[in-house]
């Protein structure tokens, strides 16, 4: 049996998502399936390569999430890890309540 190697729980969680690649100025929208305090598991079909760099946007509810985060892994037709970088402290809060609701389902 593997060890499990996440330093965080990882709990289901499901919202809308966009991701904006600034180099090629990209779009995507996406859906969240996990979430965690360090990244989260998108479902998408045409993800970016693992370590493009994107701003993260996640809606749920009448909340938005935001922060820079890094592609990690990428598999075609299934979806991308990614973590996210320098979160700002009111969107920490987000994540936080987020995080804290989840974990209680």
């Amino acid at each position: 049996m593997e060890r499990e190697r996440r330093r965080v729980p990882r709990y289901i969680f499901v919202a809308s998502a966009e991701l904006y690649e600034e180099k090629s100025e990209v779009r995507v929208a996406s859906r969240v399936g996990e979430l965690s305090l360090y990244g989260c598991y998108l479902d998408m079909m045409n993800p970016f390569p693992a370590g493009t760099i994107v701003l993260i946007k996640i809606f749920a509810g009448d909340l938005t999430f935001q922060s820079k985060a890094k592609v990690v892994y990428a598999i075609q037709n299934v979806g991308a890890g990614v973590a996210f970088m320098d979160v700002e402290p009111k969107y920490d809060y987000i994540l936080r309540r987020w995080l804290d609701e989840a974990a209680k389902n």
